[in-house]
């Protein structure tokens, strides 16, 4: 049970407190839902926010003004943290995380993260806000990780499903992750059709596609027979696609990415981590991706 629901005439959206986490997403005129349930079988999360960090760290660990920062989390501590709601309305929520004396150990800036949810016809909008209250200026990372349910209906194979890139190219490049979970040097080639890429459980078994998104704007999820039922919009530099490798999960994650892990071996400091962002005191990153579904 969500902490928070907003509604209009067509879909109704479950927000959770910690997190500020999407944990549901339900046609009304069926009560279809759209989400993975987070059952810890395969995983435990449906929808967290990766901020100020994507991915892993060399070392879990990162040099800032020549100090070091250790034992950094997977995608670091927003996702695991309590916001608080700061506006409600029927079709629409906003949260609000701020920096804290226990944040600035691990991330050494002074800022205020806001995650709002606006339902528009059969469309989610989610909408990040980083501000940065530092006297200095503010590194960082940002993405989603939603899970949707692939099959349909959460049961069985997702084999024979598809992934629509709406993109011209004819193959898809994805780096590879080492055993540290880390960028490696290996790329895999995955071909295209009509701009379609065929999912398989095998595809995820040595974790996520990470792709260069720069012409690929808008991903579907289509049925065996190419009837789309979810798409997801957005404009990053990046793309993470992933389901638990190993594992036949019944979701697949569409990730929208302003940011990811290190490359294997990378020892610079914080502002030359790759696809990084930058903030100077008092400036905003606003950024928004669309969660649309068949009615």
């Amino acid at each position: 049970m969500a902490d928070y629901i907003i509604k209009n005439k067509l879909l109704e959206a479950g927000i959770n407190q910690k997190g500020a986490e999407l944990v549901s997403l339900i046609r009304n005129s069926d009560n279809r839902q759209y989400m993975w349930s987070g059952d810890k079988a395969y995983w435990n999360r449906v929808s967290p926010v990766l901020f100020p960090f994507v991915g892993k760290l060399n070392g879990q660990r990162y040099r800032h003004k020549d100090v070091w920062y250790e034992n950094i989390s997977q995608h670091a501590f927003a996702r695991d943290m309590e916001f608080i709601l700061s506006e409600k309305n029927e079709d629409s929520i906003w949260f609000k995380l701020e920096s804290n004396e226990e944040t600035q150990k691990i991330y050494p800036f002074s800022f205020l993260f806001e995650i709002g949810y606006q339902l528009e016809a059969n469309a989610l909008k989610v909408i990040w806000k980083v501000h940065n209250n530092s006297q200095q200026i503010m590194y960082f990372s940002l993405g989603a990780h939603p899970a949707f349910l692939c099959p349909e209906d959460g049961t069985g194979s997702k084999d024979g499903y598809l992934l629509n890139l709406h993109t011209d190219a004819e193959t898809l490049e994805s780096g590879e992750l080492t055993e540290n979970g880390l960028l490696g040097d290996v790329v895999n080639t995955f071909p295209l059709k009509d701009g379609y890429l065929k999912i398989t459980d095998a595809i995820f078994d040595k974790d996520a596609l990470i792709l260069d998104s720069t012409n690929i704007k808008k991903v579907s999820l289509e049925n065996p027979q190419k009837q789309e039922y979810l798409s997801v919009s957005f404009d990053t530099p990046l793309l993470g696609i992933w389901s638990p490798a190993k594992k036949a999960a019944p979701f697949v994650c569409i990730e929208p990415w302003y940011g990811r892990c290190d490359r294997e071996g990378f020892n610079g400091s914080l502002q030359d981590r790759e696809y990084g962002n930058k903030l100077k005191k008092g400036e905003v990153f606003e950024r928004s991706y669309t969660i649309e579904v068949n009615v």
